[in-house]
């Protein structure tokens, strides 16, 4: 009986009080946090999907974190839980490049760490990650001033499309032309190229020709921090 009125109490006092200051307050500082974080990866990305659109989701996955760290945590019931709730959940987003993934568990540790009442030591080592990102990302840069683009081709009806022509075309328009990532099936084409043009004209004719080929198709050019 004893043990018994013994884990009723250890029970009882696993339920902490969440403080209300202290939740708005680190779920507005994550949120500020993981915005500043989607503003360096789309100017110091490196990524060929289109980083703005995912980068938005930042703020979104740090803040749910933070929340769900922060319930947790004041209930040895809902820790368990959580356990369970894991067990069945699959995260079946498609992640083509590593370096989204890095930023995806950067955003996490924001909401972990926040959620943990730790903002302080969050926010030091979120300033240290991000500046060695930004000096890496220039360092790598600096006397780098050639034309090199980003293309993406996209279609959903490639029945009467293939690599080959569109290779054949690049050719045609680009001085240099270097495949990077190609995902091909009888529902879908993508791929991914290095391109390098003499000018805008020639990328503009490129695309036109490109277009002419499917009616499904979608060309993105991108360069470091835009997409055209």
């Amino acid at each position: 009986m004893d043990t018994l009125t013994s884990f009723e109490e250890y029970w009882s006092q696993s339920q902490a009080q969440i403080s209300a200051l202290w939740f708005i307050a680190n779920i507005i500082f994550t949120g500020i946090e993981a915005f500043i974080l989607k503003l360096v990866y789309v100017n110091f990305g490196n990524t060929l999907s289109n980083r703005n659109y995912f980068g938005k989701t930042f703020p979104l996955i740090a803040m749910t974190t933070m929340l769900i760290i922060t319930i947790v945590k004041s209930s040895l019931a809902l820790s368990l839980g959580l356990v369970g709730a894991l067990s069945i959940i699959r995260f079946r987003a498609a992640i083509k490049e590593p370096e989204e993934l890095a930023y995806l568990f950067i955003a996490i540790s924001i909401g972990l760490g926040f959620g943990a009442n730790q903002g302080v030591i969050t926010t030091i080592a979120l300033a240290m990650i991000l500046a060695l990102i930004v000096v890496t990302r220039k360092s790598s840069v600096i006397g780098d001033d050639s034309n090199n683009l980003y293309l993406t081709i996209q279609s959903d009806s490639p029945s009467d499309l293939s690599i080959d022509m569109i290779i054949t075309i690049l050719e045609q328009y680009c001085k240099k032309v270097d495949l990077k990532r190609l995902d091909e099936s009888h529902q879908k084409l993508e791929g991914s190229f290095m391109v390098e043009f003499e000018n805008h004209n020639q990328m503009l004719e490129c695309k036109n020709e490109l277009l002419k080929l499917n009616d499904n198709l979608v060309c993105t050019f991108l360069d470091n921090k835009k997409i055209y």
